[in-house]
């Protein structure tokens, strides 16, 4: 039985590394079409009419490349700060930053910061920017602080204390460049989620492609374990 639209999309951003090397471009070329692909989308995901979008920008684990593509790519996400995502914000989008921020630089956190508070006030569309992010230490760090809080232990109060308190666990999760995995991705929170792969480099997605995705995803049912 067919179903509503999404009102949460994910998505595992993959591919712009493979795809700068096929274009015959430096790897960090591919990082930069790759932010500015994340900006297009972020607007076809809302002109869909879904309400909030995730996006895996940066895993806690992609610290372990080499130093001088991570430091570009804190480098990229700061100019972004002032470029991209500031566009958002005018746009009307709520952004939202979520990750072990504690490891960018004091500069970066206090943008973000600022960021985050400008765009509080709007409630349409929300762009949930996963940076430095693991869904393994997410949840540890959410049962660090619930056991701190003296709380009662339960999973509402536990999801509460996650760095992504306030976001919706997401309809529909798509990662792109042809892997077939979540790759540490909002672990709790997929528990439900439909899964679509493409082998489309991240920087190649297209419009159309998320439409077509939206179209399989409304034929599916969801049965929650039923």
């Amino acid at each position: 039985m067919a179903h509503t639209a999404p009102s949460c999309i994910g998505i595992i951003i993959d591919g712009n590394r493979r795809w700068a090397r096929e274009q015959g471009l430096p790897t960090l070329e591919g990082h930069r079409k790759g932010l500015q692909k994340l900006v297009e989308t972020a607007r076809w995901v809302r002109d869909a009419g879904v309400s909030h979008l995730a996006v895996y920008t940066f895993s806690t684990e992609n610290w372990n490349r080499e130093p001088a593509e991570v430091a570009h790519l804190m480098e990229l996400i700061e100019k972004a700060l002032d470029t991209a995502f500031e566009e958002l914000k005018k746009e009307g989008t709520r952004i939202h930053f979520v990750g072990d921020l504690s490891r960018l630089s004091s500069k970066t956190q206090k943008r973000i910061a600022k960021l985050e508070t400008e765009s509080a006030a709007h409630d349409a569309f929300h762009l949930w920017v996963c940076l430095s992010y693991g869904g393994r230490l997410e949840i540890e760090e959410a049962v660090k602080r619930l056991v701190a809080s003296g709380e009662e232990v339960t999973q509402d109060s536990l999801r509460a204390h996650m760095w992504s308190a306030g976001m919706p666990d997401p309809d529909l999760i798509i990662r792109t460049g042809g892997d077939q995995r979540l790759s540490n991705f909002l672990l709790w929170q997929a528990a439900y989620t439909e899964l679509f792969f493409t082998p489309t480099y991240w920087p190649a997605f297209t419009k159309e492609e998320l439409h077509t995705i939206l179209e399989a995803y409304s034929q599916r049912e969801r049965r929650y374990g039923t």
